[in-house]
């Protein structure tokens, strides 16, 4: 296993714990996060506060590998995150490409379907 591919399913396994800060610090210093349905966001303090705000109401997490390809510095993984709010729950298949810098995430890229997720939660 190459250390871009230990990184990120270090990442993804760090999810559970859904510590905002924790999950900021696998980012470069000038890092991008782009939720493709939304705008990137820039900068590991502002990736930090983006992930605290969407996650906020989430009581728990899982997100299972189905799929995952490391080349160089890109990591694509192919994602099921099983993911409760309160006594809802949303299965949202993801699919996200890593691209890393010095062993850190320096772009992520995540595409999803919006609508399911909000489907699940209405």
């Amino acid at each position: 296993m190459s250390d871009n591919e230990k990184t990120i399913r270090d990442f993804i396994a760090a999810w559970s714990r859904l510590d905002a800060r924790e999950l900021a610090s696998y980012f470069t210093e000038d890092g991008i996060y782009h939720n493709m349905p939304t705008d990137p966001v820039a900068g590991r303090d502002n990736v930090e506060a983006f992930i605290a705000g969407f996650a906020k109401d989430w009581t728990e997490t899982n997100w299972d590998i189905l799929n995952l390809i490391a080349k160089d510095d890109v990591v694509m993984v192919e994602r099921l995150d099983r993911t409760k709010l309160g006594d809802k729950s949303v299965d949202l298949p993801c699919f996200g490409i890593f691209e890393m810098e010095g062993g850190q995430i320096k772009i992520w890229r995540d595409y999803f379907d919006i609508g399911t997720y909000m489907k699940a939660l209405a």
